[in-house]
């Protein structure tokens, strides 16, 4: 395997990416309704020759580059769902959807991984083993990846590791980070609804004010991270929605809020329903109110490899020439690549696309979210080269 021949190659793509790139981001499609981008991915790799299966998990696609022998198989992973939020950039190519954007880098996630498909598949046959690309729906919170496994996604042939990457905007263009063992939170949904009774506003004590008793559960969940909850051991309670009220002038009579919970370790995850339902209780009870309170165990934390990340560090310094490598802390971000790695010896890392000014500055998810375009052929060689490095290694 030459690596300069593949950094170049890659390099080639440029153009293609960003026209890819740009055509998802502005046709963006949420959970399960990615039809559109799965029927392009699906396109360009049928165009390539490649073994393609599309309808996995909903809406995913998988393609399989077969090697000329048996041997391991490595998957490469993408995802392609967009955020409903609405997109306040100004650019050409912003979304054309109302209230919902690409604002997570998954159009650049896919079209990487196109570029690395195209070029693997003009690479030629594995001598030996076999390259699975992996496209993905669904990861922004409805567990796209669960859906593929059921499907059936790490079989035929059997996937033996993972490899995936996420744009990072707290990197600069080009580099790469991550860390060994848990490298994100466990993302656990949490839904409360605080029972009150309804009244006049100017006679509060003849009512039960869900409101103030809701106000009261939001600052007592903060005193389980702080005050019941190990300070060593990361733990993070948000709670993202609250609904209560129908007018200006009447006691509340009901509040439903909604939020996320995440932790780094499976024994605090263990404790948290416990511990927050303890708060909800004792908050609530307090102003004579009652609560219903349910907690779903979703996203497990995403658990890296110890071989993997070496793997990987190893074979970007020798695709790069030099260590383009940034250990980070583990992030409370919640990730559904960590079904994936739960089930074979996985990688997940990030790739730095900050050009370092302020349009590819704002953080994952904000409504200005930005990438440096010039990242992604870095990201194809990357994917590429670790795949053929694995083959030629296993």
């Amino acid at each position: 395997m030459n690596m300069d021949e593949l950094l170049q190659q890659s390099q080639q793509l440029q153009e293609q990416l960003i026209a890819w790139r740009r055509d998802f981001h502005q046709h963006p499609e949420t959970a399960y309704e990615e039809l559109r981008t799965a029927a392009a991915v699906e396109q360009h790799l049928r165009g390539l020759g490649l073994e393609v299966t599309a309808g996995i998990g909903r809406t995913g696609v998988v393609a399989l580059l077969r090697g000329e022998e048996p041997g391991p198989t490595i998957g490469l992973r993408a995802d392609m769902d967009a955020l409903p939020i609405q997109d306040q950039k100004t650019a050409d190519y912003a979304s054309r959807t109302p209230g919902k954007a690409h604002l997570c880098g998954h159009d650049a996630h896919t079209s990487m991984l196109m570029g690395a498909a195209k070029l693997l598949t003009e690479y030629g046959k594995p001598k030996r083993g076999n390259i699975k690309f992996i496209f993905q729906p669904a990861e922004e919170g409805y567990a796209g990846a669960k859906a593929m496994m059921d499907d059936g996604v790490l079989d035929n042939p059997k996937v033996d590791v993972m490899v995936g990457l996420h744009v990072y905007p707290g990197l600069p263009t080009g580099a790469i980070g991550g860390n060994k063992g848990v490298a994100f939170a466990s993302a656990d949904p949490i839904e409360i609804e605080i029972i009150g009774s309804g009244g006049h506003a100017a006679r509060p004590h003849e009512g039960i004010d869900a409101i103030a008793a809701a106000a009261q559960v939001v600052t007592a969940l903060q005193n389980v991270t702080s005050r019941m909850v190990d300070p060593l051991e990361p733990a993070v309670v948000t709670i993202g929605t609250i609904h209560g009220g129908d007018m200006a002038t009447a006691i509340a009579s009901s509040v439903r809020m909604t939020g996320t919970v995440r932790t780094l370790s499976p024994q605090v995850r263990k404790q948290m329903p416990t511990l927050i339902e303890r708060a909800v209780k004792g908050a609530s009870q307090t102003l004579g109110a009652d609560y219903k309170f349910s907690y779903e165990a979703s996203y497990p934390p995403v658990m890296n490899d110890e071989k993997m990340v070496d793997f990987v560090m190893e074979t970007s310094e020798k695709l790069f020439g030099k260590s383009v490598w940034t250990p980070l802390k583990p992030s409370t971000g919640g990730e559904d690549f960590a079904f994936y790695s739960e089930a074979v010896p996985s990688v997940f890392f990030r790739l730095g696309v900050n050009a370092g000014e302020e349009r590819t500055s704002y953080p994952l998810h904000h409504p200005m979210f930005d990438l440096d375009e010039k990242a992604m052929p870095h990201g194809v060689a990357l994917l590429s080269s670790i795949a053929l490095a694995y083959l030629e290694l296993t």
